[in-house]
């Protein structure tokens, strides 16, 4: 099997693409690895007792560093999250709606798409998940 010039040449440029790529992450990992050491060369070493205590807002550790957190406050962060979600497809959904031949095809999609998250909220509803008690 003959390979041409044309097709040495067309591979060529697609490897090429893939070393400018690969170039730039080298050059990222040095750029992080030498701010990295640059940072433990310069920086002042001098450890004491009440700089390695943990840090919890201004006041002194007291007890265990174990502590129970109610499961409900990342059901409300989920749910945050699924709303804010919600808010980025409704922005470019506005600007194609207003566009020319798109207005039935993007209205029916996006009903579809707040019909998925209307059952997601009453789900949650139904659950019970919503209140605060």
């Amino acid at each position: 099997m003959r390979t041409s010039s044309a097709d040495v040449q067309l591979a060529s440029e697609y490897f090429h693409a893939y070393s400018v790529v690969g170039l730039l992450a080298v050059i990222g990992v040095l750029f992080v690895a030498v701010a990295f050491g640059a940072g433990r060369l310069l920086r002042p070493v001098a450890p004491t007792p009440e700089k390695l205590l943990t840090y919890e807002c201004g006041v002194d550790p007291v007890g265990e560093g174990w502590a129970h957190t109610q499961v409900r406050y990342y059901v409300y962060a989920f749910l945050y999250v699924i709303f804010a979600v919600d808010s980025i497809f409704l922005f470019p959904w506005a600007t194609v709606f207003a566009a020319p031949g798109f207005g039935g095809a993007t209205l029916v999609e996006m009903f579809i798409f707040l019909g998925f998250l209307a059952v997601g909220l009453l789900y949650a509803w139904k659950k019970g998940v919503l209140e605060w008690t």
